[in-house]
């Protein structure tokens, strides 16, 4: 007990991504602009679902949380990573740390399952499409959308529990942009070999059992497509489901990179990069790649316009 007392640490010091103040000046400007946007399309696409009748149908309802959640991981990380480009005094409370890590994890642990839901859904969509109305109701989507905030929580109240038994005590430098896992344990002077397979085993369940259920569905998806003879039907079954595959490449790439591998592999440079990836960009690219391309959710934009319009001229 006096040990841990003794070395206590009441808030960290985040070092960030360079030390030249220009560069600082050009990411601050940069991750400004990414953020806005993500707000703008993330908020706008949860709006455009939520005010269309014709979007409340399955696939967009699990848009809808898959905006949400990108959204508020891009909203726990950014704002301080901006404040910290601008000021010389990088520092964050020891709760305000722990706290942005664990929601971090329970946002990408969700983002996990819900992209398997997501996967699910257009797996019985083209698979079983004369049965997809009764097998993807209302209580179904309901159900898988909860038990992926569910398995969430699972993940980062582990992650509380095996982080609280840290000590810290030769520094409280963080050489990382925001509160992540692996950059805290290599700052611990406690022997982390034990929470680190904890930590990974949880990680990495969350990482296989989802990648597992998305990759089962599209080798289904994929069988499916090929026994179709028509190329129009082809084409059509597959622009169904490109854009959730394309997603799903790049989120978990990012994610397996960063946290399947032990920490005397941890890379500085590489992981802050993976870091920005997969914290910044990809909540900014997630509405272009499942949305802005698709004919429906430009012609919900129209109907809610129109609609908008057709109000004002009543008042």
């Amino acid at each position: 007990m006096g040990r841990r007392n003794s070395t206590h640490v009441s808030d960290f010091i985040l070092m960030g991504l360079t030390d030249s103040e220009e560069i600082q000046l050009v990411l601050f400007t940069l991750f400004l602009l990414i953020y806005l946007i993500t707000v703008l399309l993330n908020a706008g696409m949860m709006l455009i679902i939520h005010l269309d009748l014709q979007l409340h149908t399955p696939m967009y309802f699990f848009l809808s949380h898959l905006s949400f959640l990108d959204l508020s991981y891009s909203t726990v990380i950014t704002p301080k990573t901006l404040q910290n480009l601008l000021t010389s005094t990088k520092y964050i409370s020891y709760l305000n740390c722990f706290t942005q890590m664990n929601c971090f994890i329970f946002l990408s642990a969700t983002e996990c399952f819900l992209l398997s839901s997501m996967a699910y859904d257009r797996y019985v969509a083209i698979c079983n499409p004369l049965h997809y109305p009764v097998v993807m109701s209302t209580r179904r989507c309901c159900s898988l959308v909860f038990g992926s905030y569910f398995i969430g929580f699972m993940d980062s109240f582990v992650n509380v529990l095996c982080m609280s038994r840290l000590d810290f005590c030769d520094s409280n430098i963080i050489h990382h942009f925001f509160c992540e896992t692996p950059p805290i344990l290599a700052l611990s002077c406690t022997d982390t070999q034990d929470i680190e397979i904890t930590i990974s085993t949880f990680a990495g369940s969350t990482l296989v059992v989802s990648l597992t259920t998305i990759s089962v569905s599209y080798v289904s998806i994929l069988s499916t497509i090929l026994k179709i003879t028509s190329t129009s039907g082809k084409r059509k079954a597959f622009s169904t489901c490109a854009s959730h595959l394309l997603g799903v490449t790049i989120f978990y790439s990012t994610l397996i990179f960063t946290y399947l591998k032990p920490s005397k592999y941890y890379s500085l440079r590489k992981d802050q990069v993976a870091s920005v990836f997969y914290t910044i960009v990809i909540p900014m690219l997630n509405p272009f790649i499942y949305s802005l391309r698709n004919k429906e959710v430009k012609n919900a934009l129209i109907r809610v316009m129109q609609k908008r319009k057709c109000s004002k001229q009543l008042k």
